[in-house]
């Protein structure tokens, strides 16, 4: 494929890195992460082969929603910097090569923000209409985003005798997207961090952002696809990437109805769940259905595979008995979950430690066809503190010595302890160990990169005849990748027919080795425990680092 092309849509096989900033690095030695400290690793993460980082929110909060609820969208948390320090940060990622989004939280402000308290100082106020009330509440949902903490979307204001609508939480009053003035503002909000130098935004709660508004909006869908437009006119490179956690045949609208004009990138939580049903069992079925009933997006778009983000790690979309089976084998003790649908835990710790078994599952992450989503802190194999309240517990500070490294004062949050502890794992110490979990990431990601047809190629699950074995392979132009993963405990054997590759050869990517395709088209390829392959074919006369561009040679 060329390079030339691939580029132009650099999120079809970007690798984004996920980061708070207040959990990154302390620069200032306050205990608290800022810009100031981020941009101090910003050569870290360019050596481990990011290419887009993805920034929770920064901006102004009284943050009893990890910053979620924000008070003012056109400035800086001042514990995290001044925006000064943020244009610092940015030039400095752009001369490394890293393009930067950010979180887009405008389903929702905090109720301190200026706008709800005119809002609710009167009904004549000219911000009344930019939240949703009702004179009584309107019917619930079965069930609220965060059962654990509240049993309505509805609040009653005495001050304004209405009541108002939260998707989430009661401090957290929803924008309503219906009113044309909120609709400019949130254009102006994305208009003026772009000018800053992001990329685009990842969209947080896209269902709830263009449903939940009064008067309906006659194509809900309208108004991304206008977003989109006005990205695109202002920088043509920009993207969307939505959290829409819906069955695939909802979701599949949020891209735009085969024309790909509103959400460029959308999470595949199917996939991921079906992914921890699969490690669960040691079977790969779970997560081979998924994948062939995952629909193309359109031409421009992609898919962002990822095994946890910064939430709880979500299993809403198994049946009850699928996610029982999930609990018991990662999370069985009650304080390991959260709101009866989802984990509290990082892989690592969910997989007790065993490293053999983490690469593993990467291998499957990065080799997953889509765009692959880190949270950081992943590549070293960090815990999570339990003794956090609820999705706090993943979001812990970053390890960077085995004295924490974070910050010269005392974190503001509790790292993990025992196994976990900084002592046990961090950057300084892997990145001197050829076989730590550092390094692993580091080829993974190198050779993601070097096989762009993990990303835009056509893919198909193929048949092991085992059930412990996922294999799939992925064409585009004319080169093809094949990967496979033993999900079992136990070595396997298998005999893998490659249907067009009669006579090939195919050549280890993450180890040395070569295996010929017979003249039937049937690989003999051994596994061992966990184990995994990834595979390039190529002509016995064509060098394997040639096949993937011999379609474009003159």
């Amino acid at each position: 494929m060329r390079l030339t092309y691939t580029s132009d849509l650099w999120w079809k096989n970007a690798v984004v890195y996920c980061l708070d900033v207040e959990t990154y690095k302390d620069g200032n030695g306050d205990g608290i992460g800022d810009f100031r400290g981020l941009t101090q690793q910003i050569d870290y993460l360019a050596n481990l082969g990011v290419t887009c980082l993805w920034l929770m929110p920064f901006f102004p909060t009284p943050n009893r929603d990890d910053g979620y609820d924000i008070t003012d969208f056109y400035s800086i948390d001042p514990r995290l910097g001044t925006l000064g320090d943020f244009v610092e940060f940015m030039r400095t990622a752009h001369d490394r090569g890293l393009r930067v989004i950010a979180d887009l939280v405008v389903n929702h402000t905090s109720d301190r923000h200026p706008w709800f308290v005119d809002a609710r100082s009167s009904k004549d106020s000219p911000y009344r209409d930019w939240y949703v009330w009702s004179d009584k509440p309107e019917p619930d949902p079965e069930e609220t985003v965060f059962p654990d903490k509240e049993d309505s979307v509805w609040e009653w204001d005495k001050k304004s005798r209405q009541y108002y609508l939260h998707s989430f939480y009661r401090h957290q009053p929803d924008l309503n997207v219906g009113n044309p003035a909120v609709r400019d503002e949130i254009t102006r909000i994305l208009g003026f961090w772009m000018e800053l130098g992001l990329s685009g935004f990842r969209v947080d709660a896209v269902p709830f952002l263009i449903e939940n508004v009064r008067p309906k909006l006659a194509d809900p869908h309208d108004f991304l696809a206008d977003l989109r437009a006005f990205m695109t006119r202002r920088q043509g490179g920009s993207v969307l990437l939505g959290e829409v956690n819906l069955p695939y045949e909802q979701l599949v609208g949020y891209f735009g109805n085969g024309l790909g004009d509103q959400l460029s990138m959308c999470f595949d939580f199917i996939a991921m769940q079906r992914t921890w049903l699969s490690l669960a069992r040691g079977e790969a079925e779970p997560l081979a259905s998924a994948l062939r009933e995952r629909p193309a997006p359109p031409k421009d778009c992609q898919w962002a595979v990822f095994l946890r983000n910064h939430d709880e790690l979500t299993l809403d979309k198994l049946t009850e008995e699928e996610r029982q089976e999930v609990f018991e084998v990662f999370g069985p003790d009650e304080d390991m979950q959260i709101f009866g649908r989802g984990l509290r835990r990082r892989l690592p710790t969910m997989m007790g430690g065993d490293l053999r078994r983490i690469k593993m599952a990467y291998s499957l992450l990065f080799s997953m066809p889509g765009t692959p989503v880190l949270f950081y802190g992943e590549e070293i194999g960090m815990g999570e503190n339990l003794d956090a309240e609820g999705r706090m517990a993943v979001r812990v500070p970053m390890q960077w010595s085995r004295e924490g490294g974070f910050s010269m004062a005392e974190p503001d949050r509790e790292m993990p302890g025992g196994s976990y502890a900084p002592d046990r794992v961090n950057v300084a110490d892997q990145k001197r160990d050829t076989d730590s979990l550092l390094r692993w990431f580091q080829l993974l990601i190198e050779r993601y990169r070097e096989c762009p047809e993990l990303a835009w190629g056509a893919y198909t699950v193929l048949d092991t005849g085992n059930p412990a074995v996922l294999a799939h392979r992925c064409d585009a132009d004319g080169a093809t990748v094949v990967v496979l993963h033993n999900l079992g405990d136990t070595a396997q054997d298998v005999d893998l027919r490659l249907d067009g590759l009669d006579g090939c050869l195919l050549t280890d990517l993450l180890v040395d080795g070569t295996v010929e395709i017979s003249d039937r088209g049937v690989a003999q390829l051994p596994l061992g425990p966990h184990g995994c392959r990834w595979l390039r074919a190529s002509e016995p006369e064509v060098p394997p680092e040639d096949a993937s561009v011999k379609s474009n040679n003159p």
